[in-house]
């Protein structure tokens, strides 16, 4: 299986303001449209998450291959996704799953999905996330906590998703003071359930708690039974309009 090309020079990074970070579309074969649109000049892009079968899978799927060519020569930033399981996940199954990933799909690095929160598990999540630095050089790590976690994970991530969850609880959400130590690109909401009319409302959440990395759709989880982010919001091209041009505070 031939190595992907390398990343081109794009508009995919965590310092141009507001923007996009993908947790990860269904595979590309049931939504093809969803990758297709990625590769769209001016969409505002920090990264997009690779999660081809719970990970990366047994072998490499070439519909993966070819969906994840196309995002690095448009310059954008692929994350594996790695499910930690809230640190129940054995230390060498993640390394494993993120050697696929380089060998596979060259990776720009990775998103530790359900991380954990509390003290107690950093000393393990820093040492994976040391482990991944050294198999990949300059990898981008996110840590999937899904509500802020223990200060310290600031110290050793890149980014951090203190939020992720439906729109009636990020709209009365409130943000941990101990954030304001670090500037937006720092902090990502992952937010589902949110209607259309309520877009200017979500932007200016995340703004005033400081995250720079957002996802919004309208999409739902049913109760838990459904996967929120497999699918494009119905209102994509609205809120690519919106970021692109900016939103008041």
């Amino acid at each position: 299986m031939p190595y992907l090309t390398s990343t081109a020079t794009g508009t995919a990074s965590t310092d141009l303001g507001l923007g996009f970070g993908i947790p990860g579309y269904a595979h590309p074969l049931v939504a093809p449209m969803e990758w297709g649109e990625l590769t769209r000049p001016g969409t505002p892009l920090h990264w997009v998450v690779l999660n081809v079968a719970g990970g990366p899978g047994t072998r490499p799927d070439p519909h993966c291959l070819e969906a994840a060519g196309r995002l690095r020569n448009a310059g954008v930033r692929i994350l594996g996704h790695l499910n930690t399981t809230y640190g129940a996940r054995c230390f060498g199954e993640l390394i494993s799953d993120a050697h696929r990933y380089l060998d596979w799909y060259r990776v720009d690095g990775f998103l530790l999905d359900r991380c954990p929160t509390e003290r107690a598990a950093l000393p393990e999540v820093r040492h994976t996330i040391t482990r991944l630095r050294a198999l990949r050089d300059g990898a981008h790590i996110v840590l999937g906590h899904g509500g802020h976690p223990y200060p310290g994970y600031a110290e050793h991530a890149d980014q951090l998703v203190t939020f992720s969850g439906p729109w009636s609880d990020y709209r009365w959400s409130q943000v941990a003071e101990w954030t304001a130590d670090y500037p937006p690109e720092r902090f990502c909401h992952f937010v589902h359930g949110v209607p259309r009319g309520h877009l200017d409302e979500a932007l200016r959440i995340a703004r005033w708690q400081g995250a720079s990395t957002i996802y919004f759709t309208d999409r739902t989880d049913h109760g838990g039974r459904a996967d929120p982010w497999e699918t494009m919001p119905g209102y994509w091209d609205e809120i690519v309009s919106r970021i692109g041009t900016g939103v008041s505070e």
